[in-house]
């Protein structure tokens, strides 16, 4: 089995989303993270993970969401590496 690459997009309560971006790389430590422009001042924080193909994302969704100031995740992408 390979590696699965998962990227998320983050929306966090507003003016909170460089607090909620250095929480998860600090505690899920992810390959990467960026604050992203939507529009209108509103920004969302991408992540992405790599993990075994016997680990499902939906662990590390359900991670995500318990970080304090998180409102929603979405997967953008998953992928085989």
């Amino acid at each position: 089995m390979g590696d699965v690459a998962v990227l998320f997009r983050i929306y966090a309560d507003e003016g909170k989303e460089e607090v909620v971006r250095k929480t998860i790389v600090e505690q899920l430590k992810p390959k990467g993270s960026q604050l992203e422009d939507v529009a209108f001042g509103i920004k969302t924080i991408k992540v992405l993970f790599i993990h075994p193909d016997s680990q499902g994302s939906s662990d590390m969704e359900e991670a995500l969401k318990k970080i304090p100031g998180v409102r929603d995740v979405e997967v953008i992408e998953e992928g085989l590496l």
